[in-house]
């Protein structure tokens, strides 16, 4: 009888248009949501506590349940180190029972929990890291890739300097995944325009003095220095730099990943004049202002692209599962992908085949200081591309799950 009742049940499934991986309902009766990112490290002010706020604001605007099971949220601190962030993602999608991976700043760490995400079919949300690659030859139907990557940058920040008049460019790169992409998607589009590359080095993420290939870089000569790097071995280059005159000797500095933190720490006597391109500014209207005034209140500083699409990519989680009726990775991932991001930090946002989320990026310049209205008031827009044109085209996409011709 009981043999009979299950395949009753299958039929009945069957015939309603669910599968049985959408008739099973929540696992372990919790959706618990793990943030694994760097909480101590130089990388931290990009994500840490920051990342970990937004997610929270999201389960609890959710209303801390979905579909009447309960909504839990660990973190972990990665420390940068790729062997760490393997093994705790390993423990929690095993032993936890974790659900989803969000954040996972660091693209090298970023790409390998993708795929530890694909072998234990859970789900791998990337916010803080932006190497292409996560969306090209390291895709997998189990991750997506969020606020923004390296092609966009390349795209709206290249382009803009080169339309200036910038066509030289050197690079100092940052040594490890994250950087490598960088240097090559600018390099890319930089070249497309009639541009050249003069020359790069490569520096240690770890490295905390930039003086040496600071001195390279202005040797060259090169109309533009290209800082393809991030976290606080930028701020310090971006410093040091202005130090040695860099900028008052007719080279433009071009920050490739500027976090609006970084502005912060820079100060507008030091980053004024910047081009920059980004996912999301929290000035950019009333949506965004009324989002990141609540985020303020509770990290007193006001929220980045990492930040917005931390809360935004878990909210679009948890209504996949809603939606759904389970929260079974390729469930929850087919109806992520079918349904649209329409909130404040996106309008008409979707996820492709790859993997990679779509929504407009913007091109902002940082305000001279006499041009500031106060703290936080850092960008002028330049442009809005399109999300059309902002990522790699599929058809230029190296991701096996994306079918050509």
């Amino acid at each position: 009888m009981r043999v009979l009742a299950s395949s009753a049940a299958v039929v009945l499934a069957a015939l309603m248009g669910i599968g049985p991986s959408a008739a099973q309902g929540i696992s372990d009766n919790v959706v618990k949501i793990g943030v694994l990112t760097d909480m101590s490290g130089q990388f931290s002010h990009e994500s840490g506590e920051g990342s970990v706020t937004a997610v929270r604001m999201a389960i609890e605007d959710f209303g801390g349940k979905v579909l009447d099971k309960p909504i839990e949220l660990i973190v972990a601190d990665h420390q940068n180190k790729p062997d760490v962030a393997s093994g705790k993602a390993r423990e929690w999608y095993d032993a936890e029972k974790v659900d989803m991976i969000a954040n996972l700043i660091n693209s090298g760490i970023a790409l390998s929990v993708a795929l530890i995400a694909k072998d234990k079919n859970k789900v791998a949300i990337v916010n803080g890291s932006g190497s292409s690659r996560i969306t090209g030859d390291g895709c997998t139907p189990n991750s997506i890739h969020y606020a923004y990557d390296t092609y966009a940058l390349a795209k709206g920040t290249g382009s803009a300097l080169v339309k200036k008049g910038g066509t030289s460019w050197y690079f100092l790169t940052a040594d490890y995944a994250f950087g490598h992409a960088l240097e090559a998607d600018t390099s890319a589009i930089v070249k497309g325009l009639g541009g050249q590359v003069t020359g790069a080095v490569r520096y240690p993420i770890a490295a905390l003095d930039q003086s040496s290939f600071l001195l390279q870089a202005q040797a060259s000569k090169a109309k533009v220095v290209a800082l393809a790097g991030s976290g606080t071995v930028f701020i310090n280059a971006m410093k040091s730099a202005h130090e040695f005159g860099i900028d008052k000797g007719g080279q433009t500095l071009a920050g490739l990943l500027v976090w609006i933190t970084d502005i912060e720490a820079l100060g507008l006597e030091n980053a004024q004049g910047l081009v920059l391109t980004n996912g999301f500014y929290w000035d950019r209207d009333d949506e965004t202002r009324a989002w990141s005034k609540r985020f303020f209140e509770r990290m007193k500083r006001m929220p980045h692209m990492g930040d917005a699409g931390d809360y935004s990519s878990t909210m679009h989680y948890l209504k996949a599962i809603q939606a759904a009726g389970t929260d079974d990775a390729k469930a929850v991932m087919a109806k992520m992908r079918e349904t649209p991001i329409n909130d404040f930090f996106a309008k008409g946002g979707r996820i492709r085949e790859d993997g990679r989320m779509v929504h407009d990026m913007y091109v902002y310049q940082v305000k001279k200081p006499e041009e500031s209205k106060g703290k936080w008031d850092y960008y002028k827009l330049l442009e809005i591309i399109p999300a059309a044109e902002a990522f790699r085209p599929l058809s230029e996409s190296t991701c096996p799950l994306v079918k050509k011709g």
